[in-house]
């Protein structure tokens, strides 16, 4: 591996440094008679350039800075990440003058890996923040420009083992693609050399029971030997990479036992080939390469599948889209899209942008984004957004927003970022992780001590046994490769959760805060209640027909196939509706414009009025040729399940509170059919109110999961320990919210709560798994029961187990 200048490798005595990079000069191009020396024909011409330009002051910058160039491993300069068409469509500019970016990083295996990169602040100066998702690969960065470049970022990047790309989709598969391809070269080479070494191995030991030539039997082992040193420098030199920059960057690594088994092993064997003494275990040796790299290959896959789910949800979006020229229709990405251009979208397509719809007529599944199971028909001057699938008809839509712009790229980039925030028990693992590679190298080298007097060569297998066999790789991958299934299950479900972080969050009894418009209530007004006879009913909705608003929009949703012949119509706005229907003359409205209309209401008729009222409906009163004979009560109705997820929350542990901007009777009604007492309830409150309540709760030591769906709510979503956004929500609610539930109702509250508990349960399983394993293993080994192939065949056995609990883990959409 290639080493980062801008960290200080480790110093020998008799080493010369290279005159333009720094780095260790080869004993055959150190100059004589002082001259400068180099590495390499390209620093020496680089030198050359730079001292002929009158510009050898820069490496008295590098003096001062400590910013060496990098000696990259895929050698290049990364300087297209400097232009400004890169910045414009992957850096994000904050407000104090740092930039945000993500790279995909090839070469990230394990948890080590992440520490690695995540100490980039302390390695290159400007770097303000890494993080690094490891199963995805992705890194986000934020830097400051004025100090470092990305071209530099990138550089250091690459000097560490992990060359980077933008961050696109295509680059991510071919890069992925190109690394498979790798592993599985890696595969056959080491699978060749332990294969040989085996068959070495067996003739050697018939040797030693029959008796062998001594020259045959040297050339064996010389052989042998040669195939172990390859396997070792080849497929094997993942290994001494990981342990090389562990050592390097003072980062405890999950790679640092097995390189020191590795080499502690063919030093040993080497000695005793030379010396014609003992045993040479290289057939255990380049069998243990094999089969550890099986085992990270598989683990890798799976890893991998993992993220299926998520995946999916990444690819709501075609690729090209249909753009119209005027009526010719051209294949365009989806990245050249502008707001203002005419896209066409047939039957079976799904809609690649934002935008309105300016010609045709089509039904759209919208589920993806709503939740709503039945197709949405929309026509002119309708908005459609992107990830809406076109279920008939054939439409022309003028963009609004493209790509990450999109309500659709928004929710995406929600389960993009929900693996890479670390919640504390990742953090907790991650030093348990460290500090088990510090132990792990300290019982080996009790092992050894133990065992010397008793045999050097029992005392070296037994230590390389140990060392190969608690490899904490399935330590630091129990968590995240946990909660990053738990994540991608919940997403396909239709929960979309921000981070590790508030599904931990989640686990513990909180104040829940619930909006009441279109979180408890379905947002839309509808008829609740209804005395009187059912075919004046029928009638009132064919007279509301032709009427838009509000509440005749309700009356016709309540008697869908309302008939009755409507002979003339006056609408009086805001007060009521008089017609004739079928020959019979109606009057609906408000109970005083029916009263002025007719007479005085009844008193059975004005005791309805008032039961109406007290439920926080509004009421409507009919009169049918002059005689009032019914009274209506239209509000927002209460969803089906809130009353059961209500009482199935505070059965969990937490405290129920309804907080409502409508007047203090509608929120108390509503309340009242939750089962929350009056202390639980308050109407009126505005959205400073509802922000001074979850402030209040949070001063006091408590977790607040604050539920709403509206702009009013953004605020308090913002501020509470989780902010819940439900279907339907605003944007405004949905940019604040830690977490979106794609489904109407308060059912995947529940969902979401009972599945992050299950989550934290199957990390623990998965940590509790990963800690017996190896306890076993480390008394195995320090008491000689386990060999180093043994303990070869164990060691990836332990990650595979975790991935295995992992996957199988009852998480979201299974019940307990």
């Amino acid at each position: 591996m290639a080493i980062d200048s801008t960290v200080s490798p480790p110093t020998r005595s008799a080493a010369v440094a290279c005159a333009h990079c720094g780095l260790d000069v080869p004993r055959a191009r150190i100059a004589a008679d002082g001259k400068p020396s180099f590495c390499c024909p390209g620093c020496a011409t680089v030198h050359a350039t730079i001292h002929a330009l009158a510009l050898d002051r820069y490496y008295e910058l590098q003096d001062d800075a400590a910013a060496r160039r990098p000696a990259t491993v895929s050698g290049k300069s990364f300087e297209s990440l400097d232009h400004a068409a890169f910045a414009a469509e992957h850096v994000t500019r904050r407000d104090d003058g740092t930039h945000d970016v993500v790279l995909a990083l090839e070469g990230v295996h394990c948890a080590a890996c992440v520490w690695l990169v995540e100490r980039l602040p302390r390695i290159l100066p400007g770097v303000v923040d890494a993080r690094l998702d490891r199963v995805s690969g992705r890194a986000s960065l934020r830097y400051d420009p004025a100090v470092v470049t990305l071209s530099a970022i990138a550089r250091t990047l690459d000097g560490l083992g992990y060359p980077p790309h933008a961050n696109r989709g295509a680059a991510r598969q071919a890069a992925r693609r190109a690394r498979a391809r790798k592993h599985v070269v890696d595969l056959g080479v080491a699978g060749a050399c332990a294969g040989n070494t085996m068959l070495f191995a067996f003739a050697l030991y018939g040797g030693h029971l029959e008796g062998m030539d001594p020259t045959t039997r040297t050339m064996l082992r010389v052989v042998s030997l040669a195939f172990t040193v390859l396997s070792l420098a080849w497929p094997g030199r993942v290994f001494f990479q990981g342990a090389w920059t562990s050592l390097r960057t003072r980062v405890p690594h999950m790679d640092l036992p097995v390189a020191l088994a590795l080499t502690i092993g063919t030093l040993f064997g080497a000695r005793n080939t030379l010396l014609d003494v003992g045993d040479t275990y290289f057939e255990s040796l380049t069998v243990v390469v094999f089969l550890l790299l099986v085992g990270r290959f598989l683990q890798e896959k799976r890893s991998r599948d993992a993220l299926d789910a998520v995946d999916l949800l990444f690819s709501v979006t075609d690729a090209t889209v249909r753009r119209l020229d005027g009526d010719v229709e051209r294949e365009t990405p989806i990245e050249a899209l502008a707001p203002g251009d005419r896209i066409r979208v047939r039957h079976g397509e799904t809609v690649a942008a934002d935008g309105m719809i300016e010609r045709g007529t089509a039904a759209f599944d919208v589920a993806f984004l709503t939740g709503e199971s039945k197709p949405r028909t929309l026509s002119i001057g309708d908005r459609v957004l992107a990830g809406s699938r076109n279920q008939g008809g054939e439409v022309d839509v003028v963009v609004e927003a493209s790509g990450a712009r999109t309500r659709a790229g928004r929710l995406m980039e929600t389960v993009r970022s929900a693996a890479e925030t670390k919640s504390p028990i990742v953090r907790t693992v991650d030093r348990m992780a460290r500090r088990f590679t510090v132990v792990v190298l300290v019982l080996a080298a009790v092992t050894a001590v133990l065992w010397w007097g008793h045999s050097q060569e029992r005392a070296v297998q037994h230590a390389v046994a140990l060392l190969i066999v608690t490899c904490p790789c399935a330590l630091g991958l129990a968590t995240p490769l946990a909660v990053t299934v738990a994540l991608g299950r919940a997403a396909k479900r239709g929960i979309l959760i921000r981070g590790a972080d508030v599904a931990e969050a989640l686990c513990a009894p909180a104040l829940v805060v619930l909006d009441k418009t279109g979180t408890v209530t379905t947002g839309s007004m509808q008829l609740c209640e209804w005395s009187g006879p059912a075919t004046i009913l029928d009638r009132v909705a064919a007279l509301e027909a032709g009427v838009e608003h509000p509440i005749a929009i309700a009356l016709r949703q309540a008697v869908p196939a309302a008939r009755g012949v409507v002979t003339q119509r006056h609408v009086e706005p805001g007060f009521g509706v008089e017609g004739v229907v079928d020959g019979e003359t109606l009057i609906v409205g408000s109970p005083r414009y029916v009263e002025r209309r007719t007479s005085a209401l009844p008193p059975f008729i004005q005791a309805a009025v008032e039961r109406v009222r007290v439920r926080g409906l509004t009421p409507i009163v009919c009169a049918r040729d002059g005689l009032v004979e019914a009274v209506g009560g239209l509000g927002d109705a209460l969803r089906p399940d809130a009353k059961a997820a209500v009482h199935a929350l505070s059965k969990l542990g937490h405290e129920v509170v309804l907080l409502s901007g409508d007047e203090p009777a509608v929120a108390y009604a509503i309340g009242r059919d939750l089962g929350l007492d009056i202390g639980s309830i308050e109407g009126l409150a505005s959205p400073e109110r509802k922000l001074e309540r979850v402030r209040a709760a949070l001063a006091s030591g408590r977790r607040v999961f604050m539920v709403g769906d509206g702009v009013n709510d953004a605020a308090a979503l913002a501020a509470a320990t989780v902010g819940i956004a439900v279907s339907g929500g605003a944007e405004a609610s949905l940019e604040a919210a830690d977490v979106y539930l794609a489904k109407p109702g308060l059912e995947p509250l529940l969902e979401l709560m009972r599945g992050s508990a299950r989550t934290l349960a199957a990390i623990r399983r998965c940590l509790r798994a990963s800690l017996v394993y190896n306890a076993v293993n480390v008394v195995l080994a320090m008491t000689g029961v386990l060999n180093p192939l043994v303990a070869a065949v164990l060691m990836p056995l332990s990650s595979l187990t975790v991935v295995t609990l992992a996957f199988r883990a009852r998480t979201f959409g299974d019940e307990p």
